[in-house]
């Protein structure tokens, strides 16, 4: 089983930035991919960026140039940069991973409120 904790969250002005943390633990090496996803009040989730142990990265075109994702792999912790927040940008963001059998696995997600 893996466990995924996000942090980071809170209110911003529009044109801040806030930087997301998700941490791994349980059965970290059985981890392949790793994603950010948000849900704006009266939508549907979405994915906001991918990473996995091949060379594709994805953005969703809204964050292209503005959210960078980075990992640190000896912490099991992945990260979400956002720069350049719009009031657009608010929901709950939550990190999830995919292990070798292709189980799935969701945080409890981090509110991002971007207001001013």
């Amino acid at each position: 089983q893996v466990q995924l904790v996000e942090s980071g969250g809170g209110l911003v002005q529009p044109g801040g930035s806030l930087n997301l943390s998700c941490v791994a633990s349980g059965d970290t090496l059985d981890i392949v991919a790793m994603a950010w996803y948000r849900q704006a009040p009266g939508k549907q989730r979405e994915l906001v960026v991918g990473t996995s142990s091949g060379d594709k990265l994805n953005y969703a075109d809204s964050v292209k140039g503005r959210f960078t994702i980075s990992r640190d792999d000896a912490e099991n912790t992945v990260y979400l940069q956002m720069s350049n927040l719009a009031p657009e940008d608010t929901a709950v963001y939550f990190c999830s991973a995919r292990s070798r059998s292709g189980a799935f696995y969701w945080g409890q997600g981090t509110p991002v409120t971007v207001f001013s």
